[in-house]
């Protein structure tokens, strides 16, 4: 399917994105490269969003403050997953033979807090442990509390993350349950950089003893999981 772009006004589309994202560039020589890549990006949403008019696509694609990154520059400075082949609890989550809901929003229950945003840090495996752990002390506690990611990202090197440049949540989990516990948000904010440990014992958010797995590839099981336990942290090798 051939698409017709000379309609669209690619500058007023530029100007808007860069006031918008608060965007600025080095020189005029990385602007111009980052233009030429947004409206590559830009010709792609179009498209796509028109062949899912017609039925081709069940979503839609929007710009956002990604929209000047090539899809490696995006791999690169955000997907944070650390592949681990080996199964890092030894306990397993087993699912229960029972009648699940056709949709759950844990967000309704008050065991999401806000979103969130990683920055030009590849951080995710933070973001994804630190929620997991949110909805779990929320449901025991019924106080939905903001969790430290930076503090995984600066603290938990010894347990095989790495910062900004990739971890595993069981790893984040682990480093937890030595700890005694993950400081609140408040006290230790995120600044999407690795960092000093700057953990403070008198500011702890939330603590943890045990976690579960659920076995690789068992979407029953995360389905089961998803619906009865809570937000869980996945890993997706992208």
């Amino acid at each position: 399917m051939r698409q017709n772009f000379l309609g669209i006004n690619f500058d007023e589309h530029w100007s808007h994105f860069k006031f918008s994202y608060n965007k600025n560039y080095n020189d005029q020589k990385e602007e111009s490269y980052r233009r030429s890549i947004f409206v590559e990006n830009v010709k792609k949403i179009i498209k796509h969003n028109i062949e899912a008019d017609l039925g081709l696509h069940s979503y839609v694609l929007g710009v956002n403050e990604f929209a000047d990154l090539t899809t490696k520059e995006f791999s690169q400075f955000y997907n944070g997953f650390s592949y681990n082949q080996k199964q890092n609890s030894s306990l397993l989550y087993e699912p229960t033979i029972a009648e699940l809901p056709d949709e759950v929003d844990w967000r309704n229950k008050g065991l999401v807090t806000r979103v969130k945003n990683q920055k030009q840090c590849g951080s995710c495996w933070a973001f994804s442990a630190v929620a997991s752990i949110e909805g779990q002390h929320a449901k025991a506690t019924g106080k939905l509390v903001s969790l430290s990611e930076q503090q995984l990202v600066d603290c938990s090197k010894k347990y095989g993350n790495h910062g900004c440049n990739g971890g595993l949540m069981d790893k984040a989990f682990k480093y937890v349950i030595a700890n005694g516990g993950i400081d609140t948000e408040d006290s230790y904010p995120y600044k999407a950089v690795d960092g000093r440990c700057r953990f403070k014992r008198e500011t702890i958010g939330a603590k943890i003893k045990k976690y579960v797995d659920i076995k690789r590839g068992d979407e029953i099981a995360l389905q089961h999981a998803v619906a009865k336990i809570g937000p869980i942290s996945v890993a997706i090798d992208a």
